[in-house]
């Protein structure tokens, strides 16, 4: 039984014969999918372009025993924008690296891919600061797989004001209850920034801008809660870094 559904191609592998591709796509329909794209490495395959890299592309699939097959491909958009500075182009490889780790497998990630698709397309544009994406992209990846951390109020005392964040534990504590090893304070500013990630509606998780030192502190934060959670780096997130 043939599917048609959008996806982002996260992977690809061309090591796999003369002319056949492998990829990892970010599907609406069914999440990350593991699929085989006979002859696409030919230039005159219509599938060619569509399951590269970055593309965001209408499938049309079948699935194998081990694998789905795919049976036709048509691009709808390329972030040709993405590919113009070596920076952009090696955060955009980490959300999909990252998206390979937290995005749901065989079921709708309709959340994941809009996210990815919101991101690239500032990434692209030049629109958003770079940090902030990332910042953004992270933290919202990881409420999306189950990993949200506790932004409201301290949790041991309930206090609001003079927090610190506990990237092991993904909880706020204030000054008198912060006595966890690791725990990094926040400002007003990236505390806000945190909750408004976090609990802002889908369409406004980007919409929002910080002063320079407020973004990177943002962006560190984010990060230390992510390889806490994860208990991982990622090869891309080491490359952007030795980029910037």
């Amino acid at each position: 039984m043939k599917l048609t559904t959008d996806a982002l191609i996260v992977r690809e592998n061309n090591n796999i014969g003369e002319s056949d591709r492998f990829v990892t796509a970010l599907t609406r329909d069914c999440g990350l999918i593991r699929a085989s794209v006979r002859g696409a490495r030919n230039l005159k395959s219509r599938s060619s372009s569509a399951t590269q890299l970055l593309c965001y592309s209408r499938l049309t699939l079948y699935r194998g025993r081990e694998k789905y097959i795919v049976d036709d491909a048509e691009p709808i958009k390329v972030f040709f924008g993405v590919r113009e500075q070596l920076d952009k182009l090696a955060l955009a490889q980490y959300f999909c690296e990252l998206a390979g780790v937290l995005a749901p497998q065989e079921e709708p990630a309709e959340e994941a891919l809009r996210l990815l698709l919101n991101a690239l397309h500032y990434l692209a544009e030049g629109s958003r600061p770079l940090p902030l994406l990332k910042a953004v992209t992270e933290l919202r990846l990881l409420c999306q797989a189950g990993y949200m951390p506790s932004v409201a109020v301290c949790s041991g005392c309930g206090a609001q004001d003079g927090m610190w964040f506990s990237p092991l534990q993904g909880v706020l504590l204030c000054d008198t209850c912060h006595g966890t090893i690791g725990a990094v304070p926040v400002s007003p500013a990236v505390l806000a920034a945190l909750r408004h990630i976090v609990y802002a509606p889908f369409e406004r998780c980007f919409a929002f801008a910080l002063p320079e030192m407020e973004t990177t502190a943002l962006g560190d934060v984010v990060e230390r809660f992510l390889l806490a959670q994860l208990g991982r780096s990622f090869n891309t997130l080491e490359f952007y870094h030795s980029l910037t």
